[in-house]
């Protein structure tokens, strides 16, 4: 799966040192784990700079396809149905579902990442928008996952200092956060309701690319990523690997504040720690990643898709403004499609049943919910 594409990028990262704290042989360090390749030659395998436009990964729509979405808005309301029940077959654009259904097959087998852009949420409903999210995003993948154990579909990623835990919690923090994955989803959209007044940019980066900086040159990182003594805290305590070779792709899972532990996710000291070849691993993936990141300045309405399971993301900083325009707003799904998505490991299966258990139950809030409703993740749970 990994041998069509253009080429991987190469030469565009920084030196990864021999850590001088493993006294290995140049045998021991030359190796990759068995069945790894040495090289990911595939689309997926980028760097931030290939993309000197903008419409390199952005479908903007035309006003032909702003009406058709407002056609299909209005037909499937005259259905009425509940609106988490919209999907293509009843959410039909007849040619901006072409350019979709590329997307789609961008994301899964191409570079991984792609927007739509051209929405203003302003002309919009709440309940509007939502279902016309929904229905853009059933072109994208036909399956939506649960975010939590109530199972909430929708996450909003917004500010809240109410508490210090709130403050200090990724989701609704205003710092900015390092590379990672979610823990479930083959794709991650999300909808941006709002920006900040400033900074808040999405920042991603390929895991590919950052495959072929280690492969090359630090290969002992790679076997000490594919091994599965990772003592991993949340959702609950498990040890796995943070990368895998399965079923002819490479993927990585994994999330520091569930290795390291955070400010609203304090590290339990009876838990193992890392050691120091893993903490290097860590640091050698945020170095690569952000020597080949790709930043993206995002507008109201924009709708952002990533493949999970080969794209790493981060946020930088950012600062809210007092009107309600200016506060930013992140409405965050995980999604997985039945013909186009990924074969998923064993060892992330547990958590990708409990995303995508149709038996489970399902809530959707349209607006942030009060701790009861919509919880933040305690070590407890």
């Amino acid at each position: 799966m990994e041998s069509q594409g253009n080429g991987p990028v190469v030469g565009s990262w920084p030196a990864v040192a021999q850590s001088p704290t493993l006294p290995v042989t140049l045998n021991d360090i030359s190796k990759l784990p068995r069945c790894f390749p040495c090289v990911l030659d595939s689309p997926l395998a980028w760097s931030g700079g290939q993309f000197t436009k903008s419409s390199d990964y952005v479908l903007q729509l035309s006003h032909t396809h702003l009406q058709e979405i407002a056609i299909a808005l209005r037909e499937f309301k005259e259905l009425g149905f509940d609106g988490d029940l919209v999907s293509r077959d009843n959410f039909q654009l007849p040619t901006l579902g072409l350019k979709l259904d590329h997307l789609r097959t961008n994301i899964h087998c191409g570079k991984g990442f792609g927007l739509i852009r051209g929405l203003n949420p302003q002309q919009y409903s709440v309940e509007d928008l939502t279902t016309v999210y929904l229905g853009l995003q059933s072109y994208i993948a036909n399956r939506q996952g649960r975010q939590d154990k109530k199972g909430n579909m929708l996450v909003h990623i917004v500010a809240d200092n109410s508490t210090q835990m709130k403050a200090s919690h990724h989701r609704h923090s205003t710092s900015p956060i390092t590379f990672h994955n979610e823990e479930a989803g083959d794709v991650v959209g999300w909808l941006t309701r709002n920006t900040a007044a400033a900074g808040g940019k999405c920042i991603i980066a390929s895991s590919y690319t950052v495959y072929n900086a280690l492969a090359a040159t630090r290969p002992d990182l790679v076997r000490a990523l594919a091994r599965s003594d990772w003592p991993f805290a949340l959702p609950r305590f498990h040890c796995r690997p943070i990368l895998f070779h399965h079923h002819g792709r490479t993927i990585i899972n994994f999330g520091r504040a569930a290795l390291l532990g955070s400010a609203s996710h304090p590290r339990p000291d009876s838990l193992p720690k890392l050691n120091g070849i893993q903490i290097e691993a860590l640091d050698a993936i945020e170095t690569i990643a952000k020597a080949t990141q790709l930043e993206i300045s995002t507008q109201a309405g924009d709708i952002h898709f990533i493949n999970n399971l080969a794209i790493l993301h981060r946020r930088e900083g950012f600062v809210n403004g007092n009107s309600s325009t200016e506060k930013r707003h992140l409405v965050r799904m995980r999604l997985r499609d039945d013909n186009q998505g990924w074969s998923i490991p064993g060892d992330l299966d547990h958590e990708w049943t409990k995303a995508f258990n149709p038996t489970l139950a399902r809530v959707w809030h349209l607006e942030p919910m009060p701790d009861g409703y919509f919880p933040l993740r305690s070590q407890s749970n």
